[in-house]
């Protein structure tokens, strides 16, 4: 129901009274610099390479320009339905009853976009980090497969946890952890409730905890136990705001900010450990030496799996030594060839074989990472391997290795993402990413790679042609189309399908006579299983629905549109619109009449149609090209002998 003016006015009344006090921070702060300005006009245009360029640069998603209009409202009243969904997994708020969510649902260009905004209300939405949350909130209670390293022990209870998570969450055992990465076993005062130590064990492992689940059913003496036993401990384990995020809060959008607090805070802290421990004890090796690394099993760093990934076979061997992501050389990390290693950065390395390379070749190299298989769990493919009786999953004196297939920048980003559910990466490896996260089963990764392919490939596919009114390409933006939209069929991603069709269609001039276009059409007419000749094929169907999409867009302003109607225009009106041409044998042949005005066009620069004539402006050259590109559709079809 739409708020009433003096509802909206109570709301902001109260809602700024609370901002100024200190309550409560503001969901849409005001943002005057040049990328936001950058951003909303991207998002005012439809523009989703720049949306998304900008969205990876940081900007603030949910803030308002002078004019006090949000980005997510923008894209909603100028009726960009891709921009909108953009914005709405990358976290805008479309929050109802609020002045911001009503607004942008009011004015909404279509329901289209209204159900979208809908679909995407905090009270059916989760935070983007709650996948992360939920997970290692599980490790507190899964019995299988075994990846806790520590227990813990308070009176009588018994807690099974994990080293990594309890250094990485709190300082004290982070230093104490440091001191004696061996200990397997730690008895708390008896000073201190069990039912306390539960309470601040779930706030490291990113639970939700409040003040009425940890004193529930206790009387008051009981309750007063357990709450200054929270207060030790939470001195004790150096935990700051394990008091405050156990208080009750009734308002909704307060508790919400500060749940959203808790976990960016706990998951900035997870990112910062993986990074100074996974990441920077990463090892470099040759190829030929990688199965011969031994990684002692009581390590500094907790590592219980190595996971291996081969550079590519042309890769150069100068390059090994910069790996993206990290500002930190491995060389000083990547061991040595000798008899015998001392202790990496205090891991315990074991012995490598010596083999010298050819001195006219450039050994291939591999990358070893240390992880924890309590994260890894993330993936179905490792929680699979690590719950059965394979090799990988048993105990050995040292750490087994896993190779993936995949190279060593695409498995960092894995790790990322499964460390702290980040995925910030760029379209030259978003198709390895793609493939790698289908085969480890990770989804939000994998939907995330046919993202930024989609929105990165080309900003301006999914809406009108506004850098590429003509079909060009950028060089820069250029992508392998062929290979994007066999991704999307090998990995089951419609996503994808439906941008390479798009993205083929706004630029179908230029592929439909390719022979890999040809075979590409082949390919998707053998999908159909048990194919008759009547059926159709559904990259063609999709090219020739975005096709139609790609001219309409242009003659709904100008009164032509009812020339698409059926992909075929009327003879007569045809023959008006484009001023005096004649278009035979279904638009394909092209014929000019003698036109007044042919000798100031060839002056100034005459407009041409695909087969090299003169229109007589932009609607009539759009006119006839569709008609040509369909006609060119039909011949492909007729010479592949494909009835479609």
């Amino acid at each position: 129901m739409v708020l009433k003016k003096h509802e909206i006015e109570a709301a902001l009344a109260t809602e700024a009274q609370a901002i100024s006090s200190g309550k409560l921070k503001e969901d849409n702060p005001l943002d005057l610099s040049e990328d936001f300005r950058i951003f909303c006009e991207a998002c005012r245009r439809g523009d989703l390479k720049v949306c998304q360029e900008m969205i990876s640069k940081g900007v603030n998603i949910n803030a308002r320009d002078r004019f006090d209009y949000t980005p997510l409202i923008l894209a909603s009243l100028c009726g960009h339905y891709e921009v909108i969904r953009l914005l709405l997994e990358h976290g805008a708020l479309c929050e109802r009853d609020t002045f911001q969510g009503e607004r942008c649902l009011y004015n909404a260009l279509n329901d289209r976009i209204r159900n979208l905004l809908l679909s995407y209300d905090y009270a059916k939405s989760t935070n983007p980090l709650q996948p992360l949350a939920a997970h290692v909130t599980s490790l507190l209670s899964r019995p299988s497969p075994k990846t806790t390293d520590i227990t813990l022990v308070a009176y009588d209870q018994t807690f099974h946890l994990h080293k990594f998570l309890l250094a990485a969450r709190s300082p004290y055992f982070a230093k104490k952890l440091a001191a004696t990465p061996n200990t397997t076993s730690w008895k708390l005062p008896q000073n201190i409730p069990a039912e306390s130590l539960g309470v601040a064990l779930q706030y490291l492992y990113f639970s939700e905890v409040s003040l009425r689940s940890a004193t529930f059913g206790l009387s008051e003496e009981e309750e007063r136990v357990v709450l200054t036993g929270i207060d030790k401990i939470s001195r004790q384990l150096e935990v700051e705001r394990l008091f405050e995020s156990i208080t009750e809060i009734s308002d909704r959008r307060l508790l919400r900010q500060r749940r959203a607090e808790e976990l960016e805070r706990g998951r900035d802290q997870l990112e910062s450990w993986f990074r100074d421990n996974v990441v920077r004890n990463k090892i470099v090796v040759d190829t030929a030496k990688a199965a011969d690394v031994q990684w002692d099993r009581n390590n500094s760093i907790f590592a219980d799996i190595l996971l291996r990934a081969d550079e590519d076979e042309a890769y150069d061997s100068d390059q090994t030594d910069a790996s993206p992501g990290s500002s930190e050389s491995p060389t000083s990390l990547q061991p040595t060839v000798r008899n015998t290693l001392g202790p990496l950065n205090g891991i315990p390395v074991g012995p490598i074989k010596s083999r010298s390379p050819s001195r006219h070749r450039t050994p291939r190299k591999s990358t070893l990472y240390p992880a924890h298989r309590a994260m890894l769990l993330r993936s179905e493919y490792f929680l699979t391997m690590f719950s059965s009786s394979f090799r990988e999953a048993q105990e050995t004196p040292y750490l087994q290795i896993v190779t993936l297939d995949c190279t060593p920048t695409v498995l960092e980003t894995i790790l990322t993402f499964l460390y702290t559910e980040r995925a910030d990466f760029g379209l030259d490896i978003a198709i390895d990413v793609l493939f790698a996260s289908d085969q480890l089963f990770v989804e939000k990764l994998k939907q995330r790679a046919a993202l930024i392919i989609s929105t990165l490939g080309n900003g301006s596919t999914s809406t009108v042609e506004s850098d590429n009114p003509r079909g060009g390409t950028d060089e820069e933006e250029a992508i392998d189309i062929y290979e994007v939209i066999r991704a999307g069929w090998d990995t089951r991603v419609q996503r994808l399908e439906e941008f390479a069709a798009r993205y083929i269609a706004y630029r179908l001039e230029r592929y439909i006579d390719e022979p890999e276009f040809a075979e590409l059409v082949e390919e998707s007419a053998r999908r159909v299983k048990a194919r008759q000749e009547t059926d159709t094929v559904e990259l063609v169907d999709d090219i020739r629905y975005y096709l139609s999409e790609r001219f309409r867009l242009r003659f709904e302003d100008s009164g032509l549109d009812e020339m698409m109607d059926e992909g075929e225009a009327n003879d007569d009106t045809l023959a008006e619109a484009t001023n005096g041409l004649a278009v035979e044998d279904e638009g394909i042949d092209v014929e000019m009449k003698p036109a007044p005005d042919i000798e100031a066009q060839l002056v100034a620069g005459a407009i041409r149609t695909l087969d090299g004539e003169i229109a007589g402006d932009e609607f009539a050259q759009d006119a006839i090209n569709y008609q040509i590109l369909l006609g060119k559709i039909d011949r492909l079809l007729e010479n592949l002998s494909l009835d479609a």
